[in-house]
Parts: C-alpha cells; structure tokens; sequence
C-alpha cells in the first residue's frame, strides 16, 4: 500500500485571485437584488403568494441572519403594490345591542370621510335640535297641548264641584287632601255643631251623599295620571316630528354621499331614529351641568355623551392607490394579532365604548399580507393559537387573553368579527419548522409552502463576481466605502471558509455586513477612501481576537504541560485525536490525548466518557463501530477475547460525535499490536464497520488547532494532522499555516482507510490478508491479529480448567456411592 502524501500547500486554500477580477473597485458593479442564490426560495414565495387557496400560507425557513425578512419583504412589496387596496373597516353602534359594535365595510380611504360627515352631522344636531325646540312653533304648540289638558282638568273639577252643590256639599281643600262638607242655606259651610244638631235621618243622608260625592273625586283623581300619560306621550310625539323635522334633512344630505353603499344607509337609519328618541342628548343639560357627568350619573355609560355613541371607529384605512398591505409585526402577542378593547377611567368607573377597540396586526394586513417571526409568536402566550383560530375561520375576532380563557372580570364589548383573507408568511430557523410539523398537526394544514433559504452558492468565476456585486449592494445600503480588488478576494476567501467549502460560497447576509461595517471603521481611522485587503483582514482578526480567550488559555495550559498534549516522540495506545469547540459564534480547534489499554476480555470495547456519562451518543455509537470493525476484521472464526477501555484524556465536560473515531481505532490498534505512534501528528475523522475513513465538520479548526501546540513548542518538520480525503476539499486553512506547509515545516495528509492512518502514524505495512487467511509477517494487522489469537487461547484455556476443577471435585463423592468390596 502506497503511503498518502501531504497535500500541497495550494489544496490547503482555495486563493482568489484578484487580478481575475474585471473591477477596481465595488464601486463600478451594479447592485443585486436580495440575497443571491435563492432560485428555489423565490419559486416557493412566488407560489405562495400566486395561489389564493385555503392554507398556502408561506414558511420561510433558513439560519438567523440570512437575510429573510428583507428578501420576502421586497417580494411581498412589490406584488402587493400591483394589487388593489383592500376595504377600509369601521366599527359603528348597534342600537339594538350596544355591547356588540357592527363592522362596516367600505370602500378603500372612504372609513374617514364616514367618521367625518357623522361628526359633522352631530355637530349641526347639535345646534339645530336645540334650536328647533326654542322656536316659536314649538312653543305654541307645546302650550296648546298644556292648555288642552289643564282645562280638561278643569272642566272635570269644575263639574264634580256643581254636582256636588246640588247635594249640598262644598268641597274642602286641605294639606291632607280633598273633603266634602255640606252647607247651611245661606251658603257657608255647616260647623260640626250644627251638623249635630239635624236629625239623624238628615245626617245620615249628607254622610252618605259625602261618600258617594268622595267615590266620584276618587274615580277623577284616579283619571289624572292617565291624562297626565296622555299628556306626555302627545308631548313625546310633538318632540319627535320637531326632532324629525329638524333631523331629517341634515341626514338626508349625508345619505346623499353614500347611495352606493347599502351598509351605510342602513347605519344613518338606525342613527336618525335613535336621534329622534334620544333627542334630550342634544339638549343643554340643566344648571349647567356637564352632559357626560349626567349620563354616567344616570347609569346610561360614556357612550350616551352627546354624539359619543354615533362616532364611527375608523378601525383600519388604506389609500385606494396605495395596493395591498404589507405588515411586519416585531411583537406579536395576542392583543396585537387581533386587537383588543380598552377602557378608561371615569369617575372611578372603568368604562368603554366602540371608539376605545383597537386594530391588530391581521387587521392593518386583511386584504394583503402578514410578516411574523415564528420564534418571537411562539413565545407569546395564545399568540400562536389565536393565529391558527384567525386563519381556520377567516375571521378576526377581537377579545382579550382573559376572555380567550374565561377569566375576564370586566364587562366590555364583543365586536362583531371582520371575514378575513390574508397571507401569512412565518419566518423561523429549520428546528423550529421541522417542530412545528411534527407536532402541531394544523401546522401543514396552515403553511402549505417552505421557502428553504440556501446559506451557500457554487464558487465559479460568475459566482465570485456575483459575490463581489453582493458586496458592493451591501456597501451602498449601508452607505460604506467601496472595496477594492484584493478586498473583495479576501472577502470571497472569508466566504467559503465560512462555509467550510472551498469550492462553496457563504451568503449569510448579516456576517457580510458586519464585516464590511468593521473593516470600513478601520478604513476610516486610517484615512482611506477605499477599503483594502488589510483593512479587511485587520477586522476578521480583531474578531478572533474578541472572542479568542478561552482558546488563548487552553493553549497557554497545553504549553505549560497543564493539558498534556505530546507533539515529539512515540507511544503506544496513545493518539492526538481532534476535536472542536463552539462558543457563540466562535468556533476553534482543542487538541485532545486519547489514549486506549486492552486485556483479556470477553469482547467488550468500554467507552469511559459514557461510562461516567460524559459522553454523547454520537461518540458512543463511534466507539461500538469500532467494536464491529474489529470482530469483522479479526474474529470472524473465533471469539473476540478483548476487553478494551477508550477515554479522552483530561476531559471533564462531555465529549460527543464521532470524528474521533478513527483516532480511537488508531489507538486501540496500536495497543493490541504494541506498536508506538508518532505524537507529532494528530488524526480527525470518523470510521464505518468497513475501515472507511469519513468526513466530519470543523476540519480547519481542528488542523489550526494542532498547529498553534506545533508552533508553540517549535516546528520540527515531521509534524501534521491526518484528514478524511472527503475534506480535502473542505480546507481553507489559515495564512500562516499554509506558509509552514511551503516550507515543508508542517503537513496535512488525506487518508481515505484506517489502514493507511495506521501506517502514517507508526511507520509499519498496515497488511492486508492474503490467499491463506493471514496477514504478512511485521504488519501490524499480523500483530493485532496474533494479540487477539493469544487472547482466545487463554480464554479458552481458562475455560477448560474452569471447567475441570468441578468435574475433579465431583469423583471422591461418586466413589462414596459405591458398595464396599466383599470380603
């Protein structure tokens, strides 16, 4: 087997070459528009948004940072600008039912000019009402409804007098009330002595004509209020036609605008009548009097102040040319999904009335589109199942969190809903929309479409200039200097490190803009016009910088011999393996000695860091890959007679994946066969049940991990790290270690097989088994193979005696149960 060479320095990074660019500076390209490369999310919003059926609705799902908000957004703007401007809605009274405002429906920009003319017309009401019932003619004929029934009344008394005259009565008036009492011939009322002095029979006649004269006064005291009734009701109905009178032109010219809307004719209807029966409202309040003390006073509530409760809640407008609403909703909690409605304080009262509701998020975007992040909505208590109610029914209901679950103590309205018809377009990371299906099965009933946001483009020539044009976009939106030739090549460098790809292209938008915003700072401390490859370079290093001091201290123990990490000499069971720490959003390599010891055993591989539950199931899973490997490769016709244990040297905060699996596998192979490997190099890279050496992620910071322990303690020339040949192209390694590669100081070798690992690290033929079943003589399967066969024998060997001992022990007592010989 031919030994893997190191890769040459140019494979460690895929350079760009500035002179390959056909611009001097950003400043020349023309702009794109969004985020590039986004084919297949454009098709899905496109889609989305073409297709108006029940639940195509529009997830757009992608890293935070990548720019999807703006890019649907736009899209959303641009087709919604060429739609028409969806209806205004308003909130009226219902004066049948008052705790539940009607929805109006009005053509776009009319809600306004509605609120408008009914402030007006109760404004004229307000003078003309008043007016009408200080005139002349309403006077008179007020009068002559009083003077009618006050001489009815006397008419009616004045006869109850005369007969009772002719009886020979008077009648009395007294503070207890009204009496008979009869009279002596000269016309005077008769003295109780007098009355004593008449015969009985003449007394018992005047009693019983008192009496009966006393049933006719009590059956016309009994008929006063029902004239009084009378009265009032004919009074009533003067002040309705003079309130009709005075009303119903003054309605008429506001019915005179709004002939094309029947909804609007329907509501001044109800208006003018209720006017006509509530025109006191309108009238000065007596003693001067505030109106609205009266009403609450009265128990009749805020909306009966005058003209309160005819205002119109313009709930939501839009210009007729302005198309279709886009809203984004930056707080979506449930009052401002769907609204609410608010109360003040009035005289210690907490009251309401249909101009307090407010719209919500659906509301501004019925008719058009809403923009939520799901993350922000799914925090939001009801926030979530309130849309999913909204979207299900098509309607907008407007009610508190307390309602929605029965706790509100507080009497308020209940609007009546608004039909709904919009787009929504939820905007999240993939966890959350590979949660939300497949826990929430509304969820795909809902958000029929994904917009999967691609976070890479090919790196081609066409797609490093679309990169630079990206760049130049991203400048200008940002009002930065243009860049030139060798900073947009270092920029595209960045990029598909960033990607951990060097034939790929990072397109997250906001690390874009962050770095073109440092490096333009220190272009302008420089005093440069335009930013350069340097001021480029100076920011990523200033940005490893802030956040590199945990890297800094691990490095600083391993110098110090606080982490033992060997980069000279031999040792068996012993490997530099890799692994890779994530803080944030800073990611950096940590060496990490792995170390393994065999004995005989019954075929068990312990995983240590699982053991004391340190390890993840990725690593586990790693380490019995391993076990199989090695019952595949050496005990196909004999039992596995190991016990092997595997650790991560000085690790006390959990370890998982399993790209140090092919380094665990090194390490157990060099203690069965007691061979030494090279501590000047270290491995990174998982391994299947076959041998196969495969990729894993985070390779350059696991390469410049090792490297900086190298080049602290010195570069002796023999030192590198042993990758996965699948990332080879993978590899965007830092400046400096490229250099060390030039000069032949440090190395990175691809290794496709364990075996080929193997041979790098301790310098011996891994072999390979031939027609006879073995493996050649010196390789270092031969010695594995010869450790495992010796195990087995011992194995067996114990097995036997174990099994002898008893079989010995159990003769004396088979003996005993014989007969004795005879004599």
């Amino acid at each position: 087997m031919d030994h893997p060479r190191p890769l040459p320095p140019a494979q460690l990074r895929r350079r760009c070459d500035p002179a390959g660019l056909d611009f001097d500076t950003t400043e020349a390209l023309p702009e794109v528009p969004g985020i590039i490369g986004q084919e297949r999310a454009e098709e899905a919003v496109r889609f989305a948004i073409g297709i108006r059926r029940y639940g195509y609705n529009l997830y757009a799902l992608g890293t935070a940072g990548m720019g999807k908000h703006g890019f649907v957004r736009a899209f959303l703007e641009r087709r919604a600008a060429a739609e028409p401007a969806p209806f205004d809605w308003c909130y009226v009274r219902d004066f049948e039912d008052p705790r539940r405002p009607r929805a109006l429906r009005l053509p776009a920009g009319r809600g306004p000019q509605l609120r408008q003319e009914l402030r007006q017309l109760m404004e004229e009401l307000r003078a003309a009402i008043p007016a009408a019932f200080e005139g002349d003619d309403y006077r008179t004929r007020r009068a002559l409804v009083e003077r009618q029934y006050t001489e009815a009344n006397e008419r009616s008394f004045a006869a109850i007098e005369e007969q009772a005259r002719l009886r020979g009565l008077a009648i009395l008036r007294s503070s207890q009330g009204i009496g008979f009492a009869p009279l002596q011939k000269d016309g005077e009322v008769m003295a109780p002595e007098d009355f004593q002095k008449l015969p009985e029979a003449e007394q018992e006649r005047l009693k019983g004509e008192m009496a009966g004269m006393q049933r006719t006064m009590q059956e016309a005291m009994a008929a006063l209020p029902r004239a009084a009734r009378q009265q009032r009701e004919e009074m009533r109905r003067l002040d309705r036609l003079v309130t009709a009178a005075a009303t119903g032109h003054l309605v008429d010219e506001v019915r005179a605008h709004w002939a094309d809307v029947p909804a609007v004719l329907e509501h001044l209807a109800d208006v003018e009548k209720d006017v006509i029966d509530h025109a006191e409202d309108f009238l000065p309040a007596p003693d001067g009097q505030n109106a609205a003390v009266q009403a609450l006073l009265a128990g009749r509530g805020a909306d009966r102040r005058p003209g309160r409760r005819y205002e119109v809640n313009c709930l939501v407008t839009h210009a007729p040319t302005a198309g279709a609403p886009v809203v984004y909703e930056d707080h979506p909690t449930h009052s401002n999904l769907v609204g609410r409605v608010e109360h003040v304080s009035e005289l210690g009262n907490l009251v309401t009335d249909l101009t307090l509701i407010q719209p919500g998020a659906l509301h501004r975007a019925n008719g058009g589109y809403l923009i939520v992040d799901a993350r922000r909505l799914l925090l939001q208590p009801l926030a979530w199942d309130e849309l999913k109610r909204a979207l299900r029914s098509k309607l907008v209901r407007i009610e508190s969190a307390g309602q929605a679950l029965n706790l509100n103590l507080t009497a308020t309205l209940e609007p009546e809903p608004i039909p709904l018809e919009v787009k929504v377009a939820l905007l999240g990371e993939r966890h959350l929309y590979y949660l939300l299906a497949a826990a929430d099965p509304e969820f795909a009933e809902l958000f029929k479409i994904a917009a999967d946001f691609e976070e890479e483009i090919d790196r081609t020539p066409e797609g490093e200039r679309l990169y630079a044009r990206l760049l130049a976009t991203v400048g200008r939106k940002e009002g930065l200097r243009p860049l030139d030739r060798g900073a947009v090549a270092r920029a595209v460098e960045q990029a598909s490190r960033r990607a951990s790809d060097n034939a790929k292209l990072q397109v997250h938008a906001e690390s874009l803009a962050d770095l073109l915003r440092e490096a333009d700072h220190l272009a302008a401390e420089a005093g440069a016009r335009v930013v350069g490859t340097s001021h480029v370079q100076a920011a990523l290093d200033a940005q490893v910088r802030r956040a590199g001091r945990v890297r800094e201290r691990i490095q600083e123990d391993i110098r110090q011999g606080t982490i033992l990490i060997d980069t000279r000499g031999q040792a068996v069971g012993q490997v530099n393996g890799l692994s890779v720490l994530q803080l944030g959003g800073y990611a950096f390599g940590r060496p990490s000695r792995i170390t393994a010891r065999v004995r005989l055993g019954n075929g068990n591989v312990v995983d240590i860091e699982k053991e004391v539950a340190l390890g993840g199931p990725l690593h586990s899973k790693g380490v019995l890959i391993l076990a199989g490997f090695l019952g595949q490769r050496f005990a196909t016709e004999r039992p596995l007679s190991l016990a092997a244990s595997l650790v991560f040297e000085q690790s006390y905060s959990g370890v998982d994946g399993d790209s140090a699996s092919c380094a665990e596998l090194v390490a157990l192979v060099s203690a069965l066969a007691e061979v030494p490997v090279r501590q000047s190099c270290a491995i990174t890279g998982s391994v299947n049940q076959h041998g196969q050496v495969q990729p894993i992620g985070g390779v350059n910071e696991k390469v410049e991990g090792f490297f900086d322990v190298c080049s602290a303690g010195g570069l002796t020339g023999e030192q590198g790290v042993l990758i996965p040949a699948a990332n080879v192209r993978h590899l965007m390694l830092r400046d400096d270690v490229v250099q060390a590669a030039e000069r032949g100081v440090f190395h990175v070798w691809p290794v496709s097989t364990v075996d080929e690992a193997v041979e790098l690290l301790t310098g011996l033929p891994a072999g390979e088994r031939g027609a006879d079943g073995r493996f050649p003589e010196g390789s270092v399967n031969r010695r594995v193979d010869d450790r495992l066969t010796q195990f087995a024998e011992r194995a067996r060997s114990f097995g036997k005696g174990a099994a002898a001992a008893p079989a010995e022990a159990a003769k004396p007592a088979e003996a005993a149960k014989e007969p004795p010989p005879q004599a």
